[in-house]
C-alpha cells in the first residue's frame, strides 16, 4: 500500500517534466534565446537582420567615415577684405586737396586741424542697400568691400570736389558675425575679424562650455545645413577646428551619451559611457560582464539602427523588404571564441545601442526542474507522512 502509494507522486513528476519541457517558451526570461534571434525565420518575422562581429565586419565598420565638419563644410578661410552688409554701421571720411572745396574750409582756415576734411556722421546700411553721401547720393554698400566703396564714391565726386580722397570704416559691423549659444557661459552675437575665427575661437569669446567635454556636441547650422558633432573630436581632431562663416549658428548641448544593458548581464541598467568613446569590450565591464550561471557566451547582442546601404555591405539582400532606410541590425559576438575579445575591443558602441546577453539553453531546462521541484515537493513530503504513520 505504501509502495504505491509514493510510486504515483513519481508518475507526477515525469509528467510535469514532460510538460514542462515541452512548455520552456511559458517560462519566465529575461529575453529571447540566441537561437531564436539568428534563425533565418525569426528575422523575416521580425524584420531585422544579424551580423556577425568578425574581422569583415569590423573592417566595413572602421571605414565608414564619421560625421565630419570638415567633410560637409570644408575648412574655407574667410576673405580678407571684409564685404558690407545690411545693418552694419559705415562711417566715411572724405579729404579734399585744396581749401574752398565742397568738403574742406575756406582758405584762412586751412591751417586749422581738418581745414580740409569732413566727417559724414555714422549710417546704418538700410534694407535698401545703400548708404548717403552728400553731393554723391545713395551709394550702394551691400556685398562691397570698404575698398570698393571708397572708389565708388570718388567717382561720383570726382567732378564736383577737389581731388577727392575718401576713407570708409565700419564701426560696428552685424553682418559678420556668428550666433554662440547653448551650454556657454554667456551665449553671444560674435563678430569676426579680418583674419579669421575658428569654431573653437568663438566659442571660448562665448565663455566656453558649461558640460563635461566628453557630454557636450557642437551643432554648427549655415544655410541649410546643420551637422552635430563632440566636441571632443573638435578638440582631438584639429581639422574638424574649421574657420566659422558669417552668418553661422553655433550650438553646444549636453548630450550625456548612454547604452542600455539588459540580459544576463550582472548589471541591468542605462550606463553612461563616461568618455567620448566606448568599446563593447568596455561596455560590457561597465554593466558589469556575463552573469556566469545565466549567460550564453554565444549570444552576446549589440542592437541599433543602422543605414540600409551600410547593411548592404555588411550582409547579403535580405529576404525581407526595407520599409525606410534605417534597418534594425543585431550584431553578435561569439565570446567562447578567444579571438573575439580582440574582437570586443575594436567594435565601437554608439549613443543608445541596447546590449542583450541571451540566456543559455540549459537555463530553461534548470528552471523547469526548479519550478517542478516547487510544485511537487509538498507533495512528497505529505505521501512521506502518510507512509511513516501508516
Amino acid at each position: 500500500m505504501i509502495r504505491h502509494f509514493v510510486r504515483w507522486p513519481r508518475a507526477l513528476v515525469v509528467g510535469f517534466c514532460t510538460a514542462g519541457l515541452s512548455a520552456c517558451t511559458a517560462l519566465p526570461g529575461s529575453g529571447p534565446l540566441r537561437q531564436d534571434i539568428v534563425e533565418e525565420r525569426a528575422q523575416v518575422q521580425g524584420q531585422f537582420t544579424v551580423v556577425e562581429i568578425n574581422q569583415h565586419s569590423l573592417e566595413i565598420l572602421q571605414r565608414r567615415p564619421a560625421v565630419s565638419l570638415s567633410g560637409s563644410f570644408h575648412d574655407r578661410r574667410p576673405s580678407g577684405d571684409q564685404r558690407i552688409g545690411i545693418g552694419d554701421a559705415v562711417s566715411v571720411t572724405i579729404w579734399e586737396a585744396a581749401a574752398g572745396g565742397l568738403f574742406s574750409a575756406p582758405a584762412v582756415d586751412r591751417l586749422g586741424p581738418g581745414s580740409r576734411s569732413a566727417v559724414i556722421p555714422e549710417q546704418v546700411v538700410g534694407r535698401d542697400r545703400s548708404i548717403t553721401v552728400p553731393y554723391a547720393g545713395r551709394i550702394p554698400v551691400v556685398g562691397k568691400t570698404t575698398a570698393d566703396v571708397e572708389r565708388d564714391i570718388v567717382q561720383r565726386l570726382r567732378e564736383k570736389a577737389i581731388e577727392p580722397q575718401v576713407l570708409v570704416t565700419i564701426p560696428r559691423n552685424t553682418s559678420n558675425t556668428v550666433t554662440v549659444t547653448g551650454d556657454v557661459t554667456n551665449g553671444a552675437v560674435v563678430p569676426i575679424n579680418v583674419r579669421g575665427q575658428r569654431l573653437l575661437d568663438v566659442i571660448a569669446l562665448a565663455g566656453g562650455t558649461n558640460a563635461p567635454v566628453h557630454e557636450t556636441f557642437v551643432s554648427l547650422v549655415r544655410a541649410n545645413t546643420a551637422v552635430r558633432v563632440p566636441l571632443q573630436s573638435v578638440l582631438t581632431r584639429p581639422a574638424e577646428n574649421i574657420y566659422v562663416q558669417p552668418g553661422d549658428v553655433v550650438a553646444l548641448v549636453r548630450t550625456p551619451q548612454t547604452f542600455s544593458a539588459i540580459g544576463a548581464t550582472g548589471q541591468n541598467a542605462v550606463v553612461p559611457f563616461g568618455n567620448s568613446a566606448l568599446t563593447l569590450e568596455e561596455a560590457l565591464s561597465k554593466a558589469g560582464g556575463l552573469v556566469d550561471h545565466r549567460s550564453d557566451p554565444e549570444g552576446v547582442f549589440v542592437l541599433r539602427y543602422e543605414p540600409d546601404d551600410l547593411v548592404a555591405q555588411l550582409v547579403a539582400p535580405q529576404p525581407f523588404e526595407r520599409r525606410n532606410a534605417r534597418v534594425p541590425v543585431s550584431y553578435r559576438i561569439n565570446l567562447r571564441d578567444p579571438s573575439a575579445l580582440f574582437g570586443a575591443r575594436l567594435f565601437a558602441m554608439r549613443d543608445k545601442d541596447i546590449i542583450y546577453v541571451a540566456n543559455a539553453p540549459l537555463n530553461e531546462v534548470q528552471k523547469v526542474f526548479v519550478l517542478v521541484n516547487t510544485i511537487t515537493s509538498p507533495v512528497f513530503t505529505a505521501a512521506t507522512v502518510r507512509a511513516v504513520t501508516r
